[in-house]
């Protein structure tokens, strides 16, 4: 019995649970399906319409011909060229060796006055300091005691000379002081070219010691070794002058790009730090390669009148190794970025479409389009940025 009343209220339970699930569902039923309904329906319809546009559909530019010429869009034809192949190749400004020299005193001295400072442009001559030398003074002391013998020398010629043609002394005599005037200016040339070698001259006045530095030519002074009271060597270098209005741009060629780079050609050297470029000639082409580098080293010539070129300045040498043919090319200034891609901007009746391109090789004024623009198509070749500039107008207005 009790087994049977416990089924019954379990059934009534059970019952009682499905009645009490279906008025719960019908009481948090939302109102207004119908609307619901149409809003679903309204979604359904919009996502329908976006999934059956035509895909890959190209943005436009509405413009006149009166507002491109306006704008001052200059409009060119897609069509085969022959492009240069460009080899670009590392390096470096350095100086020029031919322009720089290290000043050595060439007699140990101790520094009594120096008269430029680092940095400073120098004219050929001028004076850069000056040493005392104790070995100065005892070369300059040997020039005016043969200076001195010579003159002695002279006068003694002179008389001997007299004497033998008035029959008073012997021939013999008059020889030897023939023989003492040309040894005595033997011995004053020495002396000179002594002085000469040393990049010194005669002292003015009584200052024996003092060595003067001086520049070799016009230039930069870009290092000084030595300060007022130091005692400096024989073979110290204590300025280092370089003009730098010529200097040279080495570079890196690897041995599968040997014959590809030649003495005499013109090359284009570019600085990789800001924008600046520059043409020149290869003067030199190592015929070694580098034991660590595996390279061989050549260098362009470059001329430097506002010493833009700096020494140290890391550049890229572009060097022109021949023509090739290309069967579709445009103004290298067409190509514009859109979207993260690179894009040319083709005439269309209406307007510009902006189309899609895969770029291939550029020598700078021409760039060769691999795909995406036939041959033949009317693009925008200058000033395309005007287009691209109205493009992002019309994406921002349509955003807000």
């Amino acid at each position: 019995m009790n087994k049977y009343l416990n089924k019954k209220q379990t059934i009534i339970i059970a019952v009682m649970v499905a009645v009490a699930l279906l008025l719960a569902a019908f009481i948090l039923k939302p109102r207004g399906g119908d609307e619901h309904g149409e809003e679903g329906h309204g979604e359904a319809g919009h996502t329908e319409a976006a999934a059956t546009a035509p895909a890959g559909k190209l943005e436009a530019i509405a413009l006149t011909a009166a507002q491109i010429k306006a704008a001052g869009i200059v409009l060119a034809t897609a069509a085969p060229a022959q492009i240069s192949t460009i080899l670009t190749l590392p390096g470096e400004i350095r100086f020029n060796d031919d322009r720089t020299a290290h000043v050595v005193p060439k007699l140990a001295g101790v520094v009594s006055a120096v008269h430029v400072q680092l940095g400073q442009s120098v004219e050929r001559g001028q004076l850069l300091a000056v040493l005392a030398s104790s070995a100065l003074s005892e070369q300059r002391s040997e020039l005016l005691s043969a200076q001195k013998r010579l003159t002695l020398a002279a006068t003694t010629l002179e008389r001997e000379r007299k004497l033998w043609q008035d029959k008073i002394s012997a021939e013999q005599d008059y020889l030897q002081a023939r023989q003492a005037h040309s040894e005595a200016e033997l011995a004053l040339l020495n002396a000179r070219q002594k002085l000469s070698v040393l990049g010194a001259g005669a002292a003015a006045g009584a200052q024996l010691n003092q060595l003067e530095l001086r520049a070799p030519f016009a230039g930069v002074v870009m290092e000084k070794h030595l300060a007022l009271g130091e005692a400096i060597k024989e073979d110290a270098n204590v300025f280092t002058i370089s003009d730098l209005s010529t200097v040279w741009a080495d570079f890196a060629v690897p041995p599968q790009d040997l014959n590809r780079v030649r003495v005499g050609d013109t090359v284009t050297v570019r600085a990789t730090a800001f924008a600046a470029q520059a043409s020149g000639k290869i003067t030199y082409v190592g015929a070694l390669l580098g034991e660590q580098t595996r390279t061989a080293n050549a260098r362009v010539a470059l001329i430097n009148p506002e010493r833009a070129w700096r020494p140290g300045l890391f550049v890229n040498v572009d060097v022109q190794s021949g023509l090739s043919a290309a069967g579709v090319t445009v103004a290298a200034e067409a190509v514009q970025t859109v979207d993260g891609q690179p894009a040319v901007l083709v005439r269309t009746a209406s307007g510009f479409e902006v189309h899609p391109v895969t770029l291939g090789r550029s020598d700078g004024k021409l760039t060769e389009i691999l795909q995406g623009l036939p041959a033949g198509a009317q693009y925008a070749a200058a000033n395309s940025y005007v287009l691209k500039a109205e493009l992002g107008k019309g994406s921002a207005e349509h955003a807000h």
